[in-house]
């Protein structure tokens, strides 16, 4: 498992479905934090072996670690092929979602990377644990694109019970302070999508962007309408592309295969509730700046604080 101690912040990057590059990958290891990228961004295979290509000659000289995320489930049908590509450019971490990540842990771990699973549910944690991933990532209520349904604080005392390895909180990390909460309350590292789709190293355009940069926790919606699993976005999108978020295809099969749910999403657009801090683009290096400087001044002031109580 990635040693956080050698970064400028305990953070990964989260691999944004039709927003994370690898661009933002590079530019986050050179930031001093690890970047993820999701597998389906790049249309075919064949970007994507170039693009793993392009991440893979940046950062191994210097064995910078990053993220791969990849679907598992059952439906999808570029796996085989993009399992391939992960045995030849041994991503550091492998990340997993949408299903049991055992299929890739063999494989990861033959290299010596480390496999880490996305889980809503305590019982989706424990079956990971069961497979033998390296880390659990806590999916929780608020994150932005496919979301949780549990509070950070509960559902990570709730799998503390039965695991006591590396584990990640992703939903609503949008400032310093939150990183420092969540490494107080437990965890031994976050996962931060939000923040990042604002940086100028990634997909989203300019009108997305604004978007965010105009939107508070009330235009964030949560729903099934866009891709069949629960995930949260911004109303206004919503709006502007004829869906009507209580009219989700909630007994609608998940069908990953064909880039189905690239067709779903890039109408459409994502945030978390954390939304209200995005002002604007920034670079990559600056929103880890400022979320570093957010990390001190929270650390510096607060822990002084708690000290009192300790007698």
């Amino acid at each position: 498992m990635i040693d956080f101690n050698r970064h400028k912040l305990p953070l990964v990057i989260a691999p944004m479905f039709l927003v994370s590059t690898p661009d933002l990958v590079i530019a986050g290891a050179e930031a001093g934090v690890v970047a993820g990228l999701p597998a389906p961004n790049a249309r075919t295979t064949e970007i994507l072996d170039e693009w793993m290509s392009q991440i893979h000659s940046a950062l191994s000289a210097e064995s910078k670690p990053w993220l791969f995320n990849m679907f598992v489930h059952s439906t999808y049908d570029r796996f085989d092929r993009e399992l391939a590509l992960v045995e030849r450019y041994r991503p550091t971490m492998v990340s997993t979602a949408l299903g049991s990540p055992k299929h890739v842990i063999e494989v990861v771990k033959n290299y010596g990377g480390s496999v880490l699973a996305d889980v809503i549910t305590p019982e989706m944690a424990k079956k990971s644990v069961a497979a033998g991933v390296d880390a659990l990532i806590l999916v929780t209520q608020g994150a932005g694109g496919h979301t949780g349904r549990y509070h950070p604080l509960a559902f990570l005392q709730e799998v503390r019970r039965f695991w006591q390895g590396p584990v990640g909180i992703a939903g609503c990390i949008s400032s310093g302070a939150d990183i420092a909460a969540m490494i107080m309350a437990g965890a031994d590292f976050v996962v931060a999508g939000t923040r990042f789709i604002a940086a100028q190293e990634s997909m989203a355009s300019s009108d997305y962007v604004a978007m965010m940069a105009e939107a508070t926790i009330a235009d964030i919606v949560e729903s099934k309408a866009v891709s069949g699993v629960s995930a949260n976005w911004m109303l206004p999108s919503l709006e502007a592309a004829g869906i009507d978020p209580a009219a989700g295809r909630i007994n609608k099969p998940i069908d990953l295969s064909g880039n189905r749910a690239d067709k779903a999403w890039k109408n459409v657009w994502s945030a978390g509730q954390g939304v209200g801090t995005v002002l604007g683009a920034q670079s990559c290096a600056a929103i880890v700046d400022t979320l570093h400087a957010e990390f001190q001044k929270a650390t510096d002031e607060r822990i002084p604080r708690l000290s009192i109580f300790r007698t």
